[in-house]
């Protein structure tokens, strides 16, 4: 029997899969995806589990929403051993977000409200953190993306719900390739291409997608440091490719040098979310010790204040006046909001040093 165009589609991908680094495994239902869980977990976490643990592990990331379930994914976790010992594990390591289990699957069928089988998953550590649904070329992108939508409703959330750890969607019919983050609420307008640095779109998902976006240690680095946990709306947000890159540059320029940066975009592009990204990784670099973002206007501390603290409930210091200010510059808080007005007057009277490395984003 011939071979469908999809079906060739998916073979390809999963022999250029195999050649970035993942390693194959073949599951077939969710009973073995359980069985290689428990084994990746062990791998990456140094340990061996008798079945009694690995149940009360599994307990874990069985509860709550995708939302609540991708805070678990990036938490520190912790189980009884059956002597009585305490165990801590992780399930991603997303400080050294290279130093996790790559695996690739195909055809794993769940059976929820309808038997659903899936095309190509990505497991780190055991988890399906990526989900890839492939279309022959010639249809539609949106086919693929509504595909998806019937998988959340009708087996995601079946039995286990592993695959309610979904970070990341990747759809494609060969030629035209998109992604974007686990959240049932989201249109298809919210799907992105991925560009390289200098933008020009990878969208053929065996020549350039796959080999940049999809290459093990930038995908990790993708769920572990460029999806946004929106603590307003309950659900994940993944940083669009100049935003990546806007990011990414912010960093090189604090770690590797002692000059000033400056970040252009246009309205409606996501300036905030960008921003907050910045300065929640620079944040939690060992050499820095207080990140401040500066806006000229009084209402835009407040509104700026607002849309952080929505991506990162409580992440955020605000600052009503001067006194503030000058006391947050002393205090643990190690993200700061403030108007150029009351940063100018603490610094003029010489409350706070005046010498510092700035990074400018533009309002």
């Amino acid at each position: 029997m011939a071979k469908q165009p999809e079906q060739i589609l998916e073979e390809q991908l999963v022999a250029q899969l195999q050649k970035l680094g993942y390693a194959m495994v073949a599951i077939n239902d969710e009973k073995e995806l359980i069985g290689n869980l428990k084994r990746q977990l062990e791998k990456h976490n140094n340990i061996t589990l008798s079945q009694n643990e690995f149940e009360r592990i599994l307990n874990i990331p069985s509860k709550g929403s995708v939302f609540e379930k991708a805070k678990t994914l990036r938490e520190k976790q912790h189980i009884v051993r059956d002597n009585g010992d305490n165990l801590y594990f992780e399930f991603i390591n997303s400080e050294h977000w290279c130093q996790n289990e790559f695996q690739v699957t195909n055809q794993v069928t769940i059976e929820g409200t309808y038997k659903n089988r899936y095309d190509i998953t990505l497991l780190i550590n055991g988890l399906p953190l990526v989900q890839i649904e492939l279309k022959r070329r010639g249809l539609e992108l949106k086919e693929a993306f509504n595909q998806i939508n019937r998988y959340q409703r009708h087996s995601f959330g079946a039995s286990a719900a592993l695959f309610q750890y979904v970070q990341i969607f990747v759809i494609s019919n060969g030629v035209n390739t998109k992604y974007y983050a686990n959240n049932r609420n989201q249109s298809f307008k919210e799907t992105f291409y991925w560009t390289d640095k200098e933008n020009k779109r990878l969208t053929n998902i065996l020549n350039g997608f796959t080999s940049d976006f999809l290459e093990p240690c930038h995908i990790s680095k993708m769920i572990c440091k460029y999806i946004v946990l929106s603590e307003a709306y309950k659900v994940l947000m993944v940083l669009r490719p100049y935003q990546y890159y806007a990011v990414e540059a912010l960093i090189d320029r604090v770690k590797n040098s002692n000059k000033n940066g400056y970040i252009w975009h246009t309205t409606g592009s996501g300036k905030t979310l960008t921003s907050f990204k910045a300065s929640q990784i620079l944040m939690n670099l060992p050499q820095v010790k207080k990140v401040v973002f500066v806006v000229d206007r009084k209402d835009l501390d407040y509104q700026t204040t607002k849309e952080f603290n929505s991506f990162g409930e409580g992440s955020i210091g605000g600052t009503d006046n001067t006194k503030a200010l000058v006391k947050q510059f002393t205090d643990d808080i190690k993200l700061i909001v403030t108007t150029i007005q009351k940063l100018n007057t603490a610094i003029s009277r010489g409350s706070i040093w005046s010498g510092c490395n700035c990074l400018k984003t533009s309002e």
